[in-house]
Order: C-alpha cells, then structure tokens, then sequence
C-alpha cells in the first residue's frame, strides 16, 4: 500500500504528523506557562503587595514613636506644634499602608491574624499614641513619662510580634506557591520531553520508511541510467510502482526504446557522411595547396612594392624638405637685405648727426672766442678803475680761464666728430657692399627654390603612381589571401565535418541495440585527411594576414574586400547548414568570391531523412 502512495502524499502525511506534534507541544508549553503566569502574578498582586504594605505600615508606626519620643523628652520646645503635626502625618501614612493591606485578599489564617493585629493596633493608637499626643499639648510631664516608659511598650510589643508573624505567613504562602509552580514546571518539562521523545521515534521510524519507500526506486533508476550511460541498450526495466520513481523508470524505459531506434538510424547515416567528408577534404587539400601558392608569389610581388614604394615615398619627402628648407633660406636672405637696408639707412643718419654736431662745435668754439674777448676787455676796464676793479678783474680772470678750457674741449670733440664721421662713411660704404652682395644671395637661392619645388613635384607624382600600382597589387594580394582563408574555411570545415563524423560513429559504436550485437568499428584515419590537415596548417598564416589587411582596406579595395569578408562570414554557415545535411556529393566549383559547399541530401540506409533530422 505505502508504493502506491505518490511520494508527495507521503511527505505531506509525513509534515501533518509533524506539525501536530509541534502543535501538541506548543499547547501544553502554553497552558504551563498561563498557570506559571498566574501564580506568579497571584504572587506579585497578594504577597508582594501584602508584605509591602504591612512593612510601609510598620516603618511609619516606628517613625511615629521616634518623632513622639523627641516631642516628650522636650514637650515646652518652641516647634512641638510642629512636631505634633509631622506625628500625625506619620500616623495618617501608617493608616494608608495598613488599609491597603486590609482591602488584598487573604486566606482565612492570615485574616484571623491580622484581625488581631487590628485590633492590637487599635489599642496601641487610641491608648498610647493619643494620650501621649495629649500628655505633650497640655505639657503634662507626668503622663508622657508614664505613657512613654509603661503604657507604649507594652502595647507595641504584641502588635510587633503579630506583625511579624504576618511577615512570616506571607513568606511561607510565597514558599508554597513557588514550590507549587515548581512542581508544575517538572510535570510539564517532564511532559513535553515525552512528547519529543515520542515524536522523534515517530519521526525517525517514517523517515526511515519514506527513504527506503524512495531510495530504493532511485537507485534502480540510478543503474538504468548507468547501463544507458555505458552504451548498454539492452538490459531490461521493470515497473512496478506507481507513484513519481515509477513513473521516472517508466520514462527510463520509454527513453531507451527511443535510443534503440535512434542509435541505427545514426548508425547508419554516420557512414554516409564519413564517405562525403572524405571526398570534400581531398578537393579542399588540391584548392589549398594552389591557393597558398598563388598568395605566396603575390605577397612577393606585394612586398617588393611596398619596399619601392617606401623609397619613393622618402625621396619625395627629401624633396619637400629641401625645398622647404631652401624657401626658408630665401625668405632668411629677403630679412637680411632689409635689414642692411635699414642699416644702411642708420648709418647714413648716424652720418648726418655726426655732421650737426660738428657744427655745434663750432657754435660753441666761437662763443668760447667771444667770451675770452669780453674777459680782455673786463680786465682791461677793472685796470683802468683802479683798487675799484680788483674784484671785477679777479672775475673777468676766472671767466677768460673757463673760455680757455671751453675752447680746448671743443677742440678736441671736433677732433673726435671729425674722426668718427670719417669711420661712419667707411662703414656705410661697407654696409653698401653687403647689401649689394645680398640681393645676389637672394636671387640665387630663389632659383634653388624654384628647381627644388619642380623636383618635390614630381617626386610627388612619382610617388603617386607608385602608390596606385601598389594599391593595385594590394588589392590581389588581400583577394588572394582572402581565397586562401576561404580555403581554409572549408578545409576545416570539411575536417571538421569528417571529425565529428568520426566521432559519431565511435559513440554509436558505443551502444549495444541487440544482445551479441557487434559494435561498428570506428574509421581510421584516411591518407585525405591528413593531407587535408597538412593544407589547413599552411592556409593559416595566409588567412591571419587576410584577416589583419581586410580590417583596414585601402579606399580603392574597399569594395571586393567588403564582398569578400561577406563572403568569408557566409561560408561557416553554409557548412554548418551541409553539415547538419548528410553530405555526399564532392565539393562544387567556386563560385567568385564566396564559394559554397553543395551538399545534396542522402537517404540513409536503416531510416529516412525526417528521423535523422530530428536527431
């Protein structure tokens, strides 16, 4: 009965029984913890409260009887109203306290002894505390000595002892409903450890009867699989379950009867295709090897260009710079005669300046003539007036001395100007030379920039050319490197194609349909594939270097290159498309740029195309 129930109706029965254990436990954890709750609260409301209230009623009874025994010891001081008054707020809080421990309910002993304590107190306030409040107020020191020393303490003392024992009841009902809470807690500990004891077994036990009630299957399931695995279709499965591994080893069985009829099919067209395969690397091997030939000898040529055109492309560069050079130098030469010009042209003004100044030596010369001819005539005047010009003649003395020396230093600066200008007429005839030798320069190197500019010319024309025709032969060497990479496209391919036929009959080699059923033998290694690889090995740095130039064609091959990389990324799809097509026919002539494999569909012995296909 347990197999014919679905793995899922076994763990949802499995979780239910669970779930009600764990909700067992929760309820009897709950109930145990509302009566610990209410104990505990019974404890903090009554007892606690009790014991707080009678020990507060206490306190302030003792407060009272010390402010009462300082207000006898001193019943005429100047604050006893004051003290009487603080007396009876500690009374009025110790009826407080014990009204409140009054108003909580008690059990019947301790309310029999706390009437006593009433009434004990009673007689302790009314014939103690009041007739000592009188005794003070009218200073009557006889009764407060009296009431004090006799009446109060024996009064106070019943009342303490009945006071504590309340305090110790209420201690002892505490003890007891601790212990009581207690016992309840090991009843209820020892209850849910049942519980959980038992729900552990429970849980164990189907645990225990849902993993055999699984394991088992799987694992038959498991061993199928591996026989499946191993290439064994031929051992047999049983069913005889009904739930989800029965219904898994039924597909495990519908799986391999599927496998059996597939495996001959795929048997069959396997050998089909080897045979094609076989055909297709033999052409491709011949195309190879003609290809990689014809590439070779164009990237010769290629190479060789590039080498002549890299030397044309300097000697035009050499030209440019020559003649660059060369306008520079003319137009440095065009600057330098201007600026002999401009210095011919300051020298002729240093000239002119130099002249003036002459003549303002001569001004000055002739001033120093006319002043030494007034300091004779000063002199000759002041000799004539006697001791009154001695002054004017010592002056007239001075003054002819300055005109003397004026005379002598423009003397010599005329001596100087003279010979300066002399020097300046020299330089400017110099000046005059180079200039003259400068526009000569000038015009000679404009006709070296004339020459050089008509060489750059046609040293750019030349290298123009050149760079077409390497343009040219360029442009057949990428087509030719990209042939070859088409080559190579379907020589692998087509090893490719033979490989992983190859392998197809090696894993269906594999399977075991029937018992004693010989396993088809592997193709060896044929002399075309080999020689197919060889071709695919050469093809490869051919394809690489096609692969390099056409991501950056010149402007002139831009569009065959951009056909034929269309036609390179065409290829591997078309072989893909007569790969998952059972080949047979030999490889069709290329057609420019692209070639493309035909591979005309073959009926496979053991099965029809529709089966193959869905495999």
């Amino acid at each position: 009965m347990f197999s014919r129930m679905t793995i899922r109706l076994r763990l949802g029965l499995m979780m239910a029984g669970v779930g009600v254990l764990a909700v067992i436990v929760g309820v009897t954890g709950l109930i145990g913890m509302r009566h610990a709750n209410t104990r505990v609260q019974e404890t903090y409301s009554v007892q606690l409260a009790g014991a707080v209230a009678l020990a507060e009623s206490d306190a302030n009874l003792l407060s009272l009887r010390i402010v009462l025994d300082r207000a006898a010891m001193a019943p005429n001081a100047p604050g006893i109203d004051k003290t009487i008054e603080r007396a009876r707020m500690f009374l009025d809080k110790s009826d407080a306290a014990w009204k409140r421990y009054r108003a909580l309910p008690v059990a019947a002993d301790e309310r029999k002894l706390a009437e006593q304590a009433e009434s004990q107190r009673a007689a302790f306030l009314r014939d103690g505390v009041e007739v000592l409040l009188q005794a003070v107020q009218a200073h009557d020191e006889a009764r407060i000595s009296k009431t004090v020393m006799d009446v109060m303490p024996a009064l106070y003392r019943p009342l303490g002892d009945t006071v504590i024992a309340l305090n110790r009841m209420q201690v002892d009902v505490a003890r007891a409903s601790y212990e009581a809470t207690q016992r309840e807690h090991d009843n209820l500990s020892a209850l849910t450890s049942a519980l959980l004891l038992g729900g552990i077994v429970a849980g164990g036990l189907m645990t225990w009867a849902l993993r055999r009630s699984i394991t088992v299957p799987l694992m038959q399931a498991i061993e199928q699989a591996e026989h499946i695995t191993q290439g064994d279709l031929t051992h047999t499965i049983h069913v005889d379950r009904a739930d989800e591994t029965g219904r898994l080893l039924l597909a495990l069985q519908r799986m391999q009867e599927s496998l059996q009829r597939m495996v001959g099919q795929v048997r069959a067209g396997s050998d089909s295709i080897a045979s094609a395969t076989q055909q297709i690397a033999s052409g491709n091997a011949d195309l190879s090897q003609r290809t990689e030939q014809q590439a070779s000898a164009l990237e010769e040529t290629a190479s060789s260009m590039e080498e002549l055109t890299s030397i044309v492309k300097q000697n035009a560069d050499n030209a440019r710079q020559a003649s660059q050079l060369a306008g520079n130098a003319s137009d440095i030469a065009v600057k330098g005669g201007e600026v002999v010009g401009r210095v011919v042209e300051t020298m002729a003004g240093i000239n002119e300046s130099s002249k003036k100044i002459a003549d303002i030596i001569g001004v000055i010369e002739g001033i120093a003539f006319q002043t030494n001819i007034l300091a004779l005539n000063a002199a000759v005047e002041a000799a004539r007036a006697g001791e009154q010009g001695r002054g004017f003649a010592v002056v007239a003395g001075e003054v002819r001395s300055l005109a003397q020396r004026s005379a002598t230093a423009a003397k010599e600066i005329k001596e100087l100007i003279s010979d300066s200008v002399g020097r300046v007429e020299n330089g400017s005839m110099l000046v005059a030379e180079a200039g003259s030798v400068i526009d000569e320069v000038v015009v000679a190197v404009k006709r070296v920039t004339d020459i050089m500019g008509e060489i750059s010319s046609a040293s750019d024309e030349q290298s123009t050319g050149i760079e077409q025709v390497n343009q040219a032969v360029n442009q057949m060497d990428e087509t030719t490197q990209q042939n070859a990479a088409l080559v190579e496209q379907a020589a692998a391919a087509a090893m490719s194609l033979q490989e992983q036929a190859d392998g197809l009959r090696q894993a269906v080699a594999a399977f075991r349909t029937q018992a004693g059923t010989p396993a088809a033998t592997p193709s060896a290694g044929h002399p075309e594939s080999r020689v197919a690889a060889t071709a695919v090995a050469r093809a490869e740095p051919q394809a690489k270097a096609a692969r390099v130039r056409a991501a950056r064609p010149t402007p002139t091959a831009a569009a065959p290159a951009r056909a034929t990389a269309a036609a390179v990324a065409a290829a591997p799809a078309t072989v893909q498309q007569g790969t998952r097509s059972a080949a047979a026919a030999p490889v069709a002539k290329a057609a420019a740029p692209a070639p493309k494999l035909q591979t005309p569909k073959l009926v496979a012995a053991g099965g029809d195309d529709s089966d193959w296909e869905t495999f």
